[in-house]
C-alpha cells in the first residue's frame, strides 16, 4: 500500500465530489454520451465510461473543478514496430486507440483533450502529462498555445528498459512527464519543504541520477528513477501502458492537498486513483473500455480492504 504523505496544507479550494448523488453523476455522464460506471459508497471515487472530451465538457458545465489532472494519453506508437520482452521479440502495438493518424491529426487530438482538461481545472489547478518522444513535444507546444505555464519537464528514468533490437540508436530508457499550471498567473500547489526534507535537506531536481556514478540508490532515495509496475500491482489484471504506483504517488503527494480532487481522463487500470486515495484525495477517472474500468474498480476495492486492515 502507498504510504500517505505527511504534507503541510497549501491553500487551495477543493470541490466536494461526495456531495454529488449517483443520480446527478449518471445524468452528467448521459449528457456527455457516456455512463456512470462506478460511484463508491462515500462518493469520493467515481468512474465514468465514455469519451473523455465529451464527459469533460459536461464536468465543466456542471461546475466540477479538479485541483489536479494527470493524463497518460495515447502515444500513437502502435505502428507495427517490435520490442523485446523477457528475451523475446514482441509487437509494440497496444491497440487501435494508440495508432497514429499522422502528425497533424494527432496534434489536433492533443489540442482537444488537453484543452478540455485545462478548462475543468480550478483557477490554481495543475496538470501532469506523461509521454515519450512520439507525443510529448506536441503536448508541450499545445500547453503553450492553450495558455498554460510549463513548470518542469521531469525525466522519468526507467529501470531495466528493454534493449533496442535493431542496434541502430540508443536504448529508450525514459519518459518525459510535463508539469504545468493552468495559467501564467495560477498559484499552483507544490510542497517544496516536504520534498526537500524527503531529499535530505536538498532541493529536488527534475532528473536525478547518482552523481558521477558514485553511490547506490539508497544514497539518493527520492530521485525520478522508477521501475515498471511491480507484480503485485498487476495481480488483478494489467493495462498495456500501466504506470507504476510509485510514480503517481510522488506526483500527487507533491502537488495536491488532502481533500483535493484528482482527475484522470485516460484512466486505464486506475493507477492514478489508487495513488490518490491514500494521499487523502478524491478521484474521477474516465475511460472508454469497460474491461479496464472493471479492473480499476477491483483495484480500488482491494486498496480499501488493505487500508481498513492497516487500522487494526
Amino acid at each position: 500500500m502507498v504510504k500517505t504523505a505527511a504534507r503541510k496544507k497549501v491553500a487551495s479550494p477543493s470541490f466536494s465530489l461526495e456531495r454529488l448523488s449517483r443520480k446527478e453523476l449518471s445524468a452528467l455522464a448521459r449528457a456527455g454520451g457516456g455512463s456512470l460506471y462506478y460511484r463508491s459508497a462515500d462518493g469520493k471515487f467515481v468512474l465514468f465510461q465514455g469519451d473523455s472530451i465529451r464527459i469533460l465538457e459536461e464536468i465543466k458545465r456542471r461546475g466540477i473543478q479538479p485541483n489536479l489532472v494527470f493524463a497518460d494519453p495515447p502515444y500513437h506508437l502502435s505502428n507495427g514496430g517490435i520490442s523485446c520482452q523477457s528475451g523475446k521479440m514482441v509487437s509494440v502495438d497496444k491497440g487501435k486507440w494508440d495508432t497514429s493518424n499522422g502528425p497533424e491529426e494527432d496534434h489536433e487530438f492533443v489540442l482537444r483533450w488537453l484543452g478540455a482538461s485545462l478548462s475543468v481545472l480550478e483557477e490554481n489547478g495543475a496538470i501532469w502529462i506523461s509521454g515519450t518522444h512520439h507525443i510529448i513535444f506536441s503536448v508541450g507546444f499545445a500547453l503553450q498555445k492553450l495558455g498554460a505555464k510549463i513548470l518542469n519537464t521531469v525525466v522519468w528514468e526507467k529501470l531495466a528498459p528493454p534493449p533496442h533490437l535493431a542496434c541502430r540508436y540508443y536504448t529508450h530508457s525514459h519518459e518525459f512527464v510535463l508539469w504545468a499550471r493552468k495559467t501564467e498567473k495560477s498559484k499552483h500547489v507544490f510542497h517544496y519543504a516536504f520534498e526537500k526534507e524527503q531529499n535530505g535537506g536538498k532541493q529536488q531536481k527534475d532528473v536525478w541520477p547518482p552523481r558521477n556514478g558514485v553511490g547506490d540508490e539508497q544514497s539518493f532515495p527520492n530521485h525520478w528513477r522508477i521501475g515498471a509496475p511491480k507484480k503485485a500491482e498487476k495481480i488483478l489484471g494489467k493495462h498495456p501502458t500501466q504506470k507504476p504506483i510509485e510514480l503517481l504517488d510522488r506526483i500527487i503527494r507533491c502537488s495536491t492537498n488532502p481533500g483535493d480532487l484528482v482527475l484522470d481522463p485516460f484512466c486505464g487500470s486506475g493507477t492514478t486513483g489508487i495513488a490518490a486515495v491514500p494521499n487523502g484525495c478524491n478521484f474521477i477517472g474516465i475511460d472508454l473500455d469497460e474491461q479496464f474500468l472493471k479492473l480499476t474498480k477491483s483495484r480500488y476495492a482491494a486498496l480499501m480492504e488493505n487500508m481498513k486492515d492497516s487500522l487494526y
